[in-house]
């Protein structure tokens, strides 16, 4: 019987640390959360379905740890992750993926902000609009959210101790797509102005796009897809897919061929094996040293400092 009380101290122990863990999401308290639209959204969808986690149990688990699914967003936020240590200055916009149906708003937006602040660079997650019909201009919706997130960045630049001149964007996946339709439609807003914030700039001064969707035409032998046309002002871009991504490496391929043409400085990293979906989370593969690239092209694009 004197077990008894040692077994009840072991899981309460086990029990307090399990509470003390901070969930990544919603983001805590510390980390500045803003909604992107002062009123209703435009082009809001009427009667939304109440949001939340639509993870399943026989979704995939990258790295072996379950992924957190945001579905039903109809009320935008941005969520701002600040380094604790030394700051260079440089922000990335973060859009996470997930088929414009939901966000892998963990897996691909705050373990993203974690590396980034531990390198010294500002991160804001875009939790943009889901589900949506398919990628602009089937929707405008989450065109129109991540032009209004660059513009609210910009705006509060001096505050956040972000450089206006050093923001950029990296997305995966679905959200590979919006930060490369951010990148060649960032010179007139979707939609009608509303604030300070929408009469900056919201042109990305560099984008990271990681096994993109969307960017050539699967169904038209792999053609460039025509709404995302990128010209001389798109931003330094740095591309990373694996060859055996279901998604399609021509994705990658295609629009850093797009890039080349336009005579945008690009940076294209293919890997044999990799699949698709698995974030910073480590594995065996080579593919999943991507962000130490990402760190050495941010340094040579002059965006982190030496």
């Amino acid at each position: 019987m004197r077990v008894r009380p040692i077994v009840f101290a072991a899981l309460l122990a086990a029990s307090s640390s399990l509470f003390a863990q901070t969930p990544a999401w919603p983001p805590s308290p510390d980390h500045l959360t803003l909604p992107l639209w002062p009123n209703v959204a435009p082009d809001a969808q009427p009667n939304p379905k109440p949001e939340g986690d639509l993870t399943k149990a026989t979704d995939n688990r990258p790295g072996d740890r379950p992924v957190i699914r945001i579905g039903n967003v109809s009320n935008p936020t941005l969520t701002l992750y600040t380094p604790k240590g030394a700051n260079t200055g440089a922000a990335v916009v973060v859009f996470p993926g997930g088929g414009y149906n939901i966000l892998a708003i963990d897996l691909e937006g705050t373990e993203v902000c974690d590396w980034l602040n531990s390198i010294g660079v500002s991160c804001v997650v875009v939790k943009y609009r889901v589900p949506q019909p398919g990628p602009y201009p089937k929707s405008s919706a989450p065109l129109e959210d991540a032009q209004r997130a660059l513009g609210i960045v910009r705006s509060h630049a001096a505050e956040w101790h972000i450089d206006e001149n050093r923001i950029g964007v990296l997305g995966f996946s679905a959200g590979a797509h919006l930060a490369a339709a951010l990148s060649t439609h960032f010179d007139q807003r979707l939609y009608a102005p509303i604030d300070a914030a929408d009469k900056l700039s919201c042109r990305p001064d560099f984008a990271v796009i990681v096994y993109p969707g969307y960017l050539a035409l699967a169904d038209e032998n792999f053609a460039p897809n025509p709404d995302i046309n990128p010209t001389s002002q798109t931003p330094p871009t740095f591309l990373v897919q694996a060859e055996d991504d279901t998604v399609h490496v021509e994705n990658s391929v295609v629009y850093f061929l797009a890039l080349k043409h336009a005579k945008v400085p690009a940076e294209l990293h293919i890997y044999a094996e990799g699949g698709h979906g698995y974030g910073l989370r480590r594995t065996a593969l080579p593919v999943t040293t991507w962000p130490q690239s990402v760190e050495i092209w941010l340094h040579t694009i002059h965006m982190v400092s030496q």
